[in-house]
């Protein structure tokens, strides 16, 4: 016989879910919402994951690990209804998960590279927004970051999905503007990430702003949106 479900455990913070939370501005701001939220923070990486875990609960935060691919659909599911189950909501989901693909000149992309650029910038976006939208409700938080890079030379791959993906973003931004969720859509400054690194190898990074540095900048813009 099924058990009957358990009622959602009331949290005494506010739920957060940073995808892309192993690496960059994702685990910059999970570390950074963690003083006020509990962080479910969702990556491939289980060792990042862990390693932002320690750092969390050394600041006296809390958090819940998701090593998930946000590409799989059953895998998006599974994590709402876990959100559900657990604690009946969702407050603040923040998205930072990126794929980042070689840079190209637009006649010879890469079929496999193009096709993982829309499963991760573009259609794992959709089927997240589908999913979580219900948890966030009327007064829930979703919040996006644009990139200029869209239409430079060589940055088929990633532009044009992530430019995609903030279509999508301010499509369902106009459509919330009423009856929520709220969508923020902000623009980071560069920042010396493992990303920008592999579009800009000979940069001078001394110029760059750090994850961290831009976590903080951008923190009070989230939370009072």
């Amino acid at each position: 016989m099924d058990q009957p479900e358990q009622p959602p455990v009331p949290s005494r913070r506010p739920i957060a879910l940073v995808t892309g939370a192993s690496r960059g501005l994702g685990h910059a701001l999970a570390l950074a919402l963690a003083a006020t939220h509990h962080v479910v923070a969702l990556a491939r990486t289980q060792g990042a994951l862990e390693e932002l875990d320690d750092a969390i609960r050394a600041a006296g935060g809390e958090a819940t690990l998701a090593p998930m691919d946000v590409t799989v659909p059953a895998a998006m599911r599974q994590l709402a209804r876990t959100i559900f189950d657990r604690w009946g909501r969702l407050d603040l989901w923040v998205h930072a998960a990126i794929h980042a693909a070689p840079l190209a000149p637009a006649p010879h992309l890469a079929a496999k590279d193009l096709d993982r650029s829309i499963a991760v910038n573009l259609r794992a976006t959709a089927d997240l927004i589908q999913v979580l939208a219900p948890l966030l409700g009327d007064g829930g938080r979703a919040v996006f970051f644009d990139d200029p890079r869209g239409g430079e030379r060589f940055f088929g791959h990633y532009g044009t999905t992530k430019a995609a993906q903030i279509a999508l973003a301010r499509s369902w931004q106009a459509e919330g503007e009423r009856i929520g969720p709220r969508v923020l859509i902000l623009a980071p400054r560069p920042m010396a990430t493992a990303l920008r690194a592999r579009f800009y190898p000979g940069e001078d990074r001394r110029a760059l702003a750090s994850p961290r540095e831009e976590a903080r900048r951008l923190l009070p813009a989230i939370l009072s949106a």
